[in-house]
C-alpha cells in the first residue's frame, strides 16, 4: 500500500511537470516549427548566395588532413576572435556589407580590396567562412561577396564557433 502510494504520487509530481512544461515550454510541434524556418532559410541564402555549406565534422577532417583551406571568422567583436575562434581562423575585423554595391560607410572604410587582401589571390583556394551560430547572417554576406569577387570555392560553416564548441573540439585565443 505505501509503495503504490508512492508510485500515485510520483506520477502526480511527472504529470504536473509535464503539464507546468507544456503550459510555459513550447511544445514538440512549435519547436519542429522553429527548426523549419530555421532550415528553409539557410537553404535559401545557400540558393541565392551560390555558395555551398560544410558541417562542423566536415571541416575539422579538412583541418585534420591538412587540407589548402582558408578560414574566416567573421564574428562582430575583435574581443571575441582574441577570446576563441576555429584553429587557424583569420580575423575578419569589419562588417560586411548586406547589400548589391560594396558601401565603405557601411565596412568601417574598408573596401573590397581590404576584403580580396584577406582572402588572398587564389580564386581556386577552398575558403571557409564562418560566424557564431546558424542564424548570423555575416557569414552569409562574406560568403556572398567572396563568391561576387571571383573566388570558386567558397563554403559557409553555418553553425560557427558555437557548433565548434558543441562538438567539444578545441577553440584558438590570442595572447
Amino acid at each position: 500500500m505505501k509503495k503504490m502510494f508512492g508510485n500515485l504520487l510520483i506520477g502526480i509530481l511527472i504529470m504536473g511537470l509535464a503539464t507546468f512544461a507544456h503550459a510555459f515550454g513550447k511544445d514538440k510541434f512549435e519547436e519542429e516549427l522553429e527548426k523549419e524556418q530555421g532550415a528553409i532559410k539557410l537553404a535559401r541564402e545557400i540558393q541565392r548566395g551560390g555558395y555551398d555549406i560544410v558541417s562542423t565534422e566536415e571541416l575539422k577532417k579538412m583541418m585534420d588532413e591538412k587540407k589548402d583551406v582558408l578560414v574566416i571568422d567573421t564574428m562582430p567583436y575583435n574581443d571575441s576572435y582574441k577570446k576563441e575562434h576555429v584553429p587557424g581562423a583569420k580575423q575578419f575585423l569589419f562588417p560586411i556589407p548586406d547589400m548589391l554595391t560594396w558601401d565603405t560607410k557601411e565596412t568601417g572604410d574598408k573596401t573590397i580590396e581590404d576584403y580580396k587582401t584577406i582572402l588572398g589571390p587564389d580564386t581556386e583556394k577552398t575558403i571557409v567562412i564562418y560566424c557564431g551560430f546558424v542564424k548570423c547572417t555575416r557569414s552569409h554576406n562574406g560568403a556572398v561577396w567572396a563568391r561576387k569577387l571571383g573566388y570558386k570555392n567558397v563554403l559557409r560553416y553555418p553553425g560557427g564557433i558555437f557548433a565548434w564548441k558543441g562538438a567539444k573540439y578545441q577553440v584558438q585565443g590570442v595572447e
